[in-house]
């Protein structure tokens, strides 16, 4: 694995666009702390979220992605000084000030990819790590008598499946450990979730909110059906007692100055900042972790907007020779390169078929109440096939991934429509679940992936006279044909995860790319076929799971060569990012919105 070293493997003109389930801005406010006479701190037009006010109130400290990669920055109270504190193309975050204010512990990617803590001096600017090891750690935060560092980690845990599906739980335990680093110990007990500690005055305790481990999954879709509370444990003995009680998920908790403790409601007809004692604070479901002022009567939180229009928005990269764009669900390329089809919902239906022209606004071509999904051109560019139906009901995971779920009332099919919109039917029929689909590079057949009592894995069509042939019978998904003809890459589930494969379309020379621990989605290939770029989860979260609003926060973009060489990290961050597709080289995407960051 490499980081920013395969400039020789890739052209100046590499463009990819892929989904990023994220905040398109977030912006920092300070209030008095029931939330009146809320002020802007800064504006970047990016992102700038996670803020620490000091012990002494001088400054506080916050992650910002405004100068590509996230870096930890400071600023005065009142706005001024502005100081950037790390500048490194590692994922920097989640900062907590020492008792004195002279260190700082954050997360960061820095030693293998994955999240663990580090210390910053901030007058010198010199990071040293303090953990290491499989897993991720988050959250972190100093006692107030400076023995202990308390944070967030699922080292302990495999991230398993939620039941029936793809998508992984966030089984996160609570550690303390001293800032030399020892000590190290598990004070919550392991099975489900307890997050984000925060220190009681005296330094015995901390507060923690904890819910099930299936509802790390739940709450992450808005499907959950109970209430999470902050609890309160004792270090020395372990033992719990409740801390608050009501409707919602509390999440972001803090113990004020005063002993007082508060949080962030969400998932309740009242969302934003509430008291214990019951009184509210700076209100809305788009609050996210506040931090107060020493003596309590501030607060500073950021406030996300998740807006988002098909229209790509430049995105930062690891190696500056890939241009990175976000945009929605699973984009795919013209072969002209001079636009891209994608689906988006819209107010009046479930799902639209939308091209976006190089330069060009978004404009829905073709719309349906089923759900669109996976749309690709045809080697000519007069047409685009995509699944439409439903997708939710793809195997009985918890059966070990071979049982259907009722294919006949929750599949889907391949359609195939006129790249204008018109002339659309239908291409596959039957009981099984019939989806994602790529044209050979002749455009006379496709491959797809099916499931169902017909049986299960990757067919290739004759577009002419729609017979099909088997290729795989294994539950395997995402195919797609190489730009040169001679190979597909597809996902297979492998030892609890998907990896990335390839086989020839006649069946022979199955190789297995990745031998990773964490799911590999989402392929596409580069124009010349020398390249894949693909989704993959081998780095883990990098913060709890209900910090980012997005299913599965854990989606990175990687690129490598057919063989499984040459493998390299594009994105390092928090958020959700997947479905890619490499633009043939020809028109500038950099016009089309201004960069986020």
């Amino acid at each position: 694995l490499t980081f920013a070293s395969a400039a020789t493997f890739c052209s100046a003109a590499d463009r990819i666009l892929f989904l990023r389930i994220a905040p398109t801005q977030a912006n920092l406010f300070v209030s008095n702390a029931d939330g009146s006479e809320e002020r802007p701190l800064v504006q970047s037009g990016s992102l700038d979220y996670n803020p620490a006010w000091s012990p002494k109130g001088d400054w506080i400290v916050f992650t910002s992605e405004r100068a590509g990669s996230a870096d930890l920055y400071r600023v005065h109270p009142d706005g001024t000084g502005l100081d950037r504190l790390t500048d490194d193309p590692a994922y920097d975050d989640q900062a907590a000030f020492s008792p004195d204010g002279k260190q700082i512990v954050f997360v960061t990617t820095r030693a293998a990819g994955t999240a663990n803590l580090w210390i910053l001096d901030p007058a010198t600017r010199k990071a040293t790590p303090l953990t290491s090891g499989r897993g991720g750690d988050f959250r972190p935060a100093w006692s107030p008598d400076g023995k202990w560092i308390a944070f967030s980690s699922d080292r302990e845990s495999n991230l398993p499946p939620a039941k029936g599906r793809w998508e992984r739980l966030h089984l996160v335990d609570v550690y303390l450990i001293r800032p030399d680093g020892t000590g190290l110990k598990r004070i919550s007990e392991h099975g489900n979730f307890c997050g984000s500690p925060k220190w009681t005055q005296d330094s015995q305790s901390v507060v923690v909110y904890c819910m099930s481990a299936q509802d790390t999954w739940t709450y992450r879709v808005g499907t959950a059906q109970g209430d999470t509370d902050l609890v309160q444990i004792d270090i020395a003995s372990g033992k719990t007692r409740p801390v608050t009680s009501g409707p919602g998920a509390k999440i972001f908790p803090s113990v004020l100055p005063s002993g007082e403790v508060a949080y962030v409601r969400t998932h309740s007809p009242a969302q934003g900042v509430f008291y214990a004692s019951g009184k509210p604070g700076p209100a809305g479901s788009d609050v996210h972790s506040p931090s107060w002022s020493p003596d309590g009567a501030h607060v500073v939180y950021s406030r996300y907007n998740f807006k988002r229009t098909p229209d790509p928005i430049k995105l930062w990269s690891r190696n500056p020779n890939y241009e990175l764009f976000s945009t929605t669900f699973l984009p795919a390329y013209d072969p002209a390169g001079e636009r891209f089809a994608v689906t988006f919902p819209n107010p009046s239906k479930t799902t639209s078929l939308f091209v976006v022209d190089e330069g060009q606004p978004a404009r829905p071509i073709f719309e349906r109440k089923e759900l669109i999904l996976g749309p690709q051109w045809s080697p000519d560019g007069k047409r685009i096939i995509f699944g439409i139906g439903r997708f939710t009901a793809f195997l009985d995971f918890d059966a070990g991934g071979k049982k259907p779920i009722d294919p006949v009332n929750g599949g889907a099919q391949v359609g195939i429509v006129n790249a204008g919109g018109s002339d659309f039917r239908l291409i596959t029929s039957g009981p099984n679940n019939n989806a994602f689909p790529s044209f050979a590079p002749d455009g006379e057949r496709m491959v797809y992936r099916t499931s169902g009592p017909a049986g299960q894995g990757l067919r290739i069509m004759n577009l002419e006279d729609h017979s099909v042939t088997a290729l795989t019978n294994d539950y395997d998904n995402f195919p797609v044909w190489s730009p040169r003809g001679d190979l597909i890459a597809f996902m297979r589930r492998i030892g609890g995860y998907f990896q990335v494969l390839t086989i020839r379309p006649d069946g022979k020379d199955l190789r297995q790319l990745t031998h990773t621990r964490g799911n590999e989605a989402h392929i596409a290939w580069s124009p010349d076929g020398e390249r894949l770029v693909f989704a993959s989860s081998r780095m883990g979260f990098k913060d709890e799971a209900l910090y980012t609003n997005s299913p599965q926060p854990y989606g990175e973009i990687f690129v490598m060569r057919p063989d499984g060489t040459h493998v390299e990290q594009l994105t390092d961050d928090q958020w959700e990012e997947g479905g890619p597709a490499w633009q043939p080289h020809k028109p500038n995407l950099a016009s089309a919105t201004p960069p986020l960051n």
